[in-house]
């Protein structure tokens, strides 16, 4: 769950010399197909969602929205910051600005037109909100999100808009914002801050004063913003955005999360087993919802020790298991950025007929899973692999002339 964005970061080190953090490469592949199945399983989790199943699985809840739900955007963009340090290397800030919106923005606008209208569509049917054809519906749906966007203004529109796609909208808007403070950290006065961050990263569990921001965002903003993809939402991934360009930009800090794993994995396993047992009691998910309890700061508060924790877990194994090359690896990342835009289209649609099928939900999950997976794919291969306007509208580079890929594979 994608140096351009976690989709497509150039992981590359400062001098021509070092190695290729190929374990970024290897972690935004695993990222993906992890979002991917979030999105399979999302039917069946007790939350509501686009399509719902009428039975739903508890278990399912908490392994991907306790475990894998705190660390997976988080550390998609984590990585997405440190692939900027890469990008401002070689590029000049008009360069950055011209490349994200080509491959965050275009890719957005496209998504939004063509294919977030069917997953919407789907939604109202399933929830008995409209009744009737798909083309006298947009007109209806056109008007709901025009008076959206005059009636409020939050980051949350990208998700009215897009739907899954309000990924690339918040990590477009990221770069727009960031930029000035990474154009900064680059001259003398930011190169001193930067080193005197360092220096608390040399002390054994500095990395994990990082908890405090990404903590304080979430509890403070939370009471105020709880909707998905609110200004809440939006500050606390802008957080880890940032995190991630300052860990990448100073060798110290990887070197710290080698050193101090052990101690990110016991608080993240302690953070996680509090968050469960809270969860598990009586009204478990009310006083979280609650801005007038202590419970609602503890469990919030919780929250952004557990993402910060398991996201630096998740970079030690990469770093430890994950960092060498793969002709696989090269092509699973040119596709990454369509099979994000892609995946959930599917989903929708065959869960709104799934849904409806008298069976368990073990044989309805799989049927999701691997339908899900063969149409995305077929899609990428089809659609943005080989034709050349589709590959630009889709945010893949352009295709390489023959004689290169020849001379690359020989």
């Amino acid at each position: 769950m994608h140096a351009e964005m976690p989709l497509n970061i150039q992981a590359e080190s400062p001098s021509q010399a070092s190695p290729r953090l190929h374990y970024l490469d290897w972690l935004r592949v695993i990222a993906i197909l992890g979002v991917w199945a979030y999105h399979s399983a999302r039917p069946f989790m007790l939350q509501e969602w686009l399509i719902n199943n009428p039975e739903k699985s508890t278990p399912i809840t908490f392994v991907f929205l306790i475990f894998l739900g705190s660390m997976g955007m988080p550390l998609f963009f984590l990585m997405a910051g440190a692939g900027c340090v890469y990008a401002l290397r070689r590029r000049s800030s008009r360069q950055f600005i011209s490349e994200r919106t080509q491959r965050l923005l275009v890719p957005f606008a496209i998504g939004v037109i063509l294919l977030s209208p069917l997953q919407f569509y789907l939604e109202w049917l399933h929830k008995g909100w409209y009744q009737g054809g798909f083309l006298p519906f947009i007109p209806l749906l056109v008007k709901d999100r025009l008076q959206l966007l005059t009636s409020t203004f939050s980051p949350s529109i990208f998700e009215s808009l897009g739907s899954h796609l309000w990924f690339l909208g918040f990590l477009f808007t990221f770069s727009l914002i960031a930029l000035p403070l990474f154009i900064w950290l680059k001259s003398a006065s930011g190169q001193k801050a930067s080193a005197w961050l360092g220096k608390l990263a040399e002390k054994r569990g500095g990395i994990l004063l990082f908890i405090l921001p990404v903590a304080a965002v979430r509890m403070s903003l939370q009471p105020f913003f709880p909707d998905y993809t609110d200004w809440a939402d939006f500050t606390y991934m802008l957080v880890f955005f940032i995190c991630g360009y300052l860990i990448f930009a100073d060798q110290r800090f990887t070197q710290a999360i080698r050193r101090d794993w052990p101690l990110a994995l016991a608080v993240g396993l302690i953070s996680t087993l509090i968050m469960m047992a809270g969860l598990a009691f009586a009204d478990g998910a009310q006083w979280v919802k609650d801005p007038t309890s202590a419970g609602f700061y503890l469990g919030w508060g919780l929250v952004g020790v557990n993402g910060w924790c398991w996201t630096l877990v998740a970079l030690w194994l990469g770093m430890r298991l994950l960092d060498y090359r793969s002709r696989r690896l090269d092509q699973a990342q040119e596709l990454m950025v369509p099979f994000y835009v892609f995946h959930q289209p599917p989903i929708v649609l065959l869960a709104f007929f799934v849904v409806g099928m008298q069976a368990g939900i073990a044989l309805k999950l799989g049927i999701i899973l691997v339908g899900s997976l063969l149409i995305t794919v077929g899609l990428c291969l089809g659609l943005a692999h080989y034709l050349k306007p589709a590959r630009t509208l889709f945010g893949m580079k352009p295709r390489p002339p023959l004689s290169s890929e020849a001379a690359r594979s020989g």
